[in-house]
Parts: C-alpha cells; sequence; structure tokens
C-alpha cells in the first residue's frame, strides 16, 4: 500500500494543520519527501477550508473568505529535483472520504468575487451534490445525473524567487489599471489570512507580505480547472526549486469546461493517490515553460450533444473583434436561455453548464471580426429528452425547486 503523507481533519480548521497552506512562496516549507518513482497518497480540504455547509441556505457562499483560499496540502518535496527538471506526476486514483460523500456549487456574489456570468447573477446562490459511486445528482437541480471526471482543480510546484516577483508585478500592474474594479481584476498578496505551512515568526511574516495569491493558473500550473487532469492523467510540470515542492487541492467531482460559475465545479474534499519521477533538463530539452499533460483513459461516455454557438457581440450588441471570452460567454447564454424553456430557472441552468461535464471548444479565431466560441451540452444526462421538435418544448421540471439565494448585506 502507497503511504498516505498528508491527513487532515475535516473537522478542525486547516489553519491547524502545517502541512497545509495558501499562498505561493519559495520558502515554504517542504513537508515530506519522495523519492523518484514513489507512490504516495494526499488528503485535501475542500478549497474553502470547510467554509461552505451541506444545506440549504447560500449565506456561506454570499459570506465566504475569498482571501482564505485555496486551502493546498503540500508542499511535497521530490529526492534530486532541480530548477529546469521536468517533474511527472501521474494522478493514479482520485476520490471523495465515504464519510462526505457530497460537494457543491456556488455563484459568488458580485460583491465578493463574482463570476463568468456575474452581470447576470449577482447575488450568491449554491446547490449541493450528493456522490454515488461514480455518479451525481442534487435536490437543488432535478432532472439530471451524470458521471463525474474526479480532478484536482489545483495543481503546481512553488515558485522562483525571480518568479513570484514576475507574478506579483505583473499582476499589481493590471490592478493598478483600475484598482476600484468590482469584482477585482487581480487579487494582491494579503498577509492578514496567509497560511505559509510550516514557516513561523519572522520568516513567516515576510513570506506572507510577498506570497502570491492562489487564485490564477500560472507558469507552473496553479489553478487551471482543467476536468480532464483525472485518474490515469500524467502531468509534467516546470520544477523552478531544489525539491519542486509539489502541492494539490480544490478536488472537483465534476466540471464543465471553463468552471462558469467561480465555485464552478462540485467542489469536495478528498484524497490523491500519486506517482512522482523526473525528467532531468526536461524544460530545455523540451521548450516547456508551462506544463503539459497527457488526459485520463477514463471519461463519462456521452455521444449525444447540442452544440450552442456564440459569436463575439456582446448582450448589449456591441462588435468586439476576434475575443473568445465573449463568444463563449454568449455560448453560455444561449444554452442557459434553452434550457428554462423545459422549466429549469436561469440559475439551475447555469449550475448545469457549471457541473456537468460540458465541453467548451473555441471553433474559430480567424473570421474576422467575429470569433465563435461552442458549448457543447449532453442530452444523455438529463432525465427527459432536450432536443428540437415540431411539437416544442415541454416543461418537464415544475414546482418551487431551486438553488437556494442569499440577498447581499
Amino acid at each position: 500500500m502507497p503511504k498516505k503523507i498528508i491527513e487532515i481533519d475535516l473537522s478542525s480548521s486547516p489553519y491547524n494543520n502545517d502541512m497545509i497552506h495558501n499562498r505561493w512562496h519559495p520558502d515554504i516549507p517542504m513537508v515530506s519527501m519522495v523519492k523518484p518513482g514513489e507512490e504516495f497518497i494526499i488528503e485535501t480540504y475542500d478549497w474553502t477550508g470547510g467554509q461552505i455547509k451541506n444545506d440549504d441556505s447560500a449565506a456561506d457562499v454570499r459570506d465566504v473568505d475569498l482571501s482564505q483560499v485555496h486551502f493546498l496540502s503540500g508542499p511535497v518535496g521530490v529526492v534530486g529535483a532541480e530548477p529546469g527538471d521536468l517533474l511527472v506526476v501521474d494522478l493514479l486514483d482520485i476520490g471523495a472520504f465515504p464519510s462526505n460523500l457530497w460537494g457543491f456549487n456556488g455563484f459568488f456574489s458580485k460583491k465578493n468575487g463574482g463570476g463568468f456570468l456575474t452581470e447576470h447573477f449577482p447575488l450568491a446562490q449554491k446547490s449541493i451534490w450528493d456522490i454515488s459511486g461514480v455518479y451525481t445528482h442534487s435536490r437543488h437541480v432535478p432532472g439530471v445525473r451524470f458521471a463525474g471526471l474526479i480532478h484536482p482543480g489545483l495543481i503546481g510546484c512553488l515558485p522562483s524567487p525571480g518568479l513570484l516577483e514576475t507574478w506579483n508585478s505583473r499582476e499589481q500592474a493590471i490592478i493598478d489599471t483600475n484598482p476600484t474594479r468590482v469584482p477585482p481584476l487581480a487579487n494582491p498578496p494579503y498577509a492578514a489570512t496567509a497560511h505559509m505551512g510550516r514557516l513561523t515568526g519572522e520568516a513567516k511574516a515576510r513570506a506572507a507580505a510577498t506570497g502570491a495569491r492562489t487564485v490564477p493558473p500560472r507558469e507552473h500550473g496553479g489553478n487551471c480547472d482543467i476536468k480532464d487532469l483525472s485518474r490515469g492523467s500524467k502531468i509534467y510540470f516546470p520544477v523552478y526549486v531544489p525539491g519542486a515542492g509539489l502541492s494539490v487541492g480544490d478536488l472537483h467531482f465534476s466540471q464543465g469546461d471553463g468552471e462558469i460559475t467561480f465555485c464552478g465545479a462540485i467542489e469536495m474534499a478528498g484524497w490523491v493517490h500519486m506517482k512522482v519521477e523526473l525528467i532531468k533538463g526536461g524544460m530545455a530539452k523540451y521548450g516547456i515553460k508551462n506544463p503539459i499533460f497527457k488526459p485520463s483513459p477514463i471519461t463519462p461516455t456521452y455521444n449525444d450533444y447540442l452544440i450552442f454557438e456564440g459569436i463575439s457581440v456582446d448582450e448589449q450588441g456591441k462588435q468586439h473583434y476576434l475575443d473568445v471570452h465573449i463568444a463563449y460567454r454568449q455560448a453560455c447564454l444561449n444554452a442557459i436561455e434553452y434550457l428554462t424553456k423545459f422549466g429549469y430557472s436561469r440559475a439551475q441552468a447555469y449550475a448545469i453548464l457549471g457541473c456537468a461535464p460540458v465541453q467548451g471548444h473555441i471553433s474559430g479565431v480567424v473570421d474576422i471580426p467575429n470569433a465563435c466560441a461552442t458549448l457543447f451540452l449532453p442530452t444523455e444526462i438529463f432525465d427527459f429528452d432536450i432536443r428540437p421538435n415540431a411539437n416544442g418544448p415541454i416543461k418537464h421540471i415544475t414546482g418551487s425547486v431551486d438553488i437556494p439565494l442569499a440577498q447581499d448585506l
């Protein structure tokens, strides 16, 4: 059996566990060392560290302290890893705790983080999803059931001091273009809620003052939210510090491409079974500065899709030049409007796109002025036929069930 090198207690705050951290900094000490070829298991909190509860109120999503996230397990050092190497990580298996078979999806208040469609969904809402083997369903979103593609939303290695400085400088520069924007353009270092693992005293204070927030993906990997990094995936990470410093967290039971509700997957606590290898000098050998990966061979099998198109013309009719962000936004809004014809609220439809294994594609970026993005919605996840026909849609979802909503205070 592989050894369990990081354990957590869901009844205790992650701040009480020195094998957890919520910032990126090269000075965070390794909590365990493993050898190339070694297998091991890491346990993780959900990304909020237990702030969201299994209930029918969205007040916890409204009030969540996003300066605390993400809570990551690690860093794990790899014997012999040096800057310039590639760390090869095999995700052998991933799972939820048997005592905690549920996850959550949420829309953050625009005042507290927002999301991809925050102008359309400005208030906090959440849905709870129960896990039954490989399948999930929700009491808040009836009529759907699908197999999960379980994966870590966040995984990566520690940055070098120079890379950390680059991150902080370029992100502060974009913040400075509109420093009062709500939600903000980026999140600068914030020492007050930093958890720096085993760092203590003055060393902790110095690192917390410059530790990078974990919200975005960066050159080292980080919060990429790639649903295909599931069991059986192989990831090649650039190494920037001696020992590599591998950390993981933010587990998702399932997610649609783009994680469009921001808290947009089915978020959960759980465990990851890994193996690591090294390719010495691999960054230069293969010209790699960002991770590359081989996807999981195990994916939910859905063969029938409705595909929604979007172009780079926004809701107000303004033309944007080859803007893929606007185009995918329109594809999502088109799918949401379509699902309301079957009785779903707009919030329920939005949650489905965030949680279910929808595919997002950049379908065209050469036909000026419009980029075209597409959203592939699997029809087989529904309990009824959602395909268009001459008789028109039937409202299958009726009654008072909806996603809980919390008004801003």
